[in-house]
């Protein structure tokens, strides 16, 4: 815990630095780093960092020492938009980034976080890479075990930049067949840890969504293409996950336990709360009645119920009741 503390109060009086063209004096690191810190503290703090390869000058500011960090050794960072705090702070991140990518990216990440990591003297990194583990990030429970080649996703990439048709190889979900089919791609979207092709199918006259993971081989084709189809507005945008269709309004019924849990987070875009008496909370969605939304509400147990409409209030029902029969039948 002590050196945890240590690490810490280093980065605030690292950061106060940066921000501070005229540098610190002994008392403004104090201030910096928390009540009851010492001057001898501070100075060892001081050392440290420098130690570690930050180059920290003091100077001398209205009769008083200051310290001030040399802007001149991170010339390249600076040059490309970078801050000496926020390369840093991409690089503590890449706990978040790396829950998140996946697949196909994974190679492209590391290789990026190597090219940060030579954009600084290895000495400095040693420091960063010794602050806490503050920051972590849980890989999505739905993560597709099936990768995806990379070679596919660069044919798709490629195809969507220059507006060209793409012939592919699909494992259907719903006919349980593969299939091939030609499609003007207009956008890979990432949810619920998969990427998806959102993609015009000229024989279905439709938009259609592939899941990539089944996309047994995507060759993209010298044909162009004309949109003809509006592209999608955003990533699934009517969905609480990784479906398309036609909104409707939902109108769901919390508990007072459940409510204070409902009200803290944004479950959508198009929410609208209203406190009920005795507590509870009704939660109004333009979403689509998708299989996530059912199982979204269902997760809440008797805790919810939906008001409106009642068809998806009766397949809620309904499934409840299948699943009752099932394990009436183990018994």
């Amino acid at each position: 815990m002590e050196r945890h503390t240590e690490i810490v109060r280093q980065w605030r009086i690292l950061l106060a630095l940066e921000g501070k063209a005229r540098g610190l004096t002994l008392a403004e690191a104090q201030e910096v780093a928390g009540e009851g810190v010492s001057d001898r503290t501070i100075r060892r703090d001081l050392d440290a960092l420098t130690q570690a390869g930050f180059p920290i000058e003091a100077i001398k500011r209205e009769g008083k020492t200051a310290f001030t960090l040399n802007r001149e050794v991170f010339k390249g960072v600076a040059a490309a938009g970078f801050s000496l705090s926020e390369l840093c702070a991409l690089y503590l991140s890449r706990t978040v980034l790396s829950a998140v990518t996946g697949g196909p990216f994974q190679d492209s990440l590391a290789s990026a976080f190597d090219k940060l990591y030579e954009a600084l003297p290895p000495s400095l990194w040693k420091f960063i890479e010794s602050l806490p583990d503050a920051l972590g990030a849980k890989e999505h429970g739905s993560r597709p075990l099936t990768g995806t080649s990379a070679k596919s996703v660069d044919a798709l990439m490629s195809a969507i930049l220059g507006r060209r048709r793409v012939r592919m190889r699909y494992h259907s979900f719903s006919s349980k067949k593969l299939k091939d089919y030609v499609v003007e791609p207009y956008r890979l979207a990432y949810a619920q840890g998969g990427l998806y092709l959102q993609a015009f199918v000229p024989d279905y006259a439709e938009m259609r969504t592939f899941a990539v993971q089944r996309i047994e081989q995507a060759v993209a084709l010298e044909e162009s293409f004309n949109p003809v189809a509006d592209s999608p507005a955003g990533v699934f945008p009517h969905s609480l996950g990784a479906f398309s269709g036609t909104p409707e309004l939902v109108v769901i019924e919390f508990t007072a336990a459940e409510a204070p849990y409902v009200r803290e987070r944004q479950w959508h875009a198009s929410q609208a709360i209203e406190n009920l008496p005795d507590g509870r909370l009704r939660l109004t969605l333009n979403v689509v009645l998708d299989w996530e939304l059912q199982a979204w509400v269902m997760g809440f147990g008797p805790a919810a119920r939906v008001i409106t409409p009642q068809a998806f209030a009766d397949r809620i029902v309904e499934s409840l009741e299948e699943a009752r029969a099932t394990y009436l039948r183990n018994q």
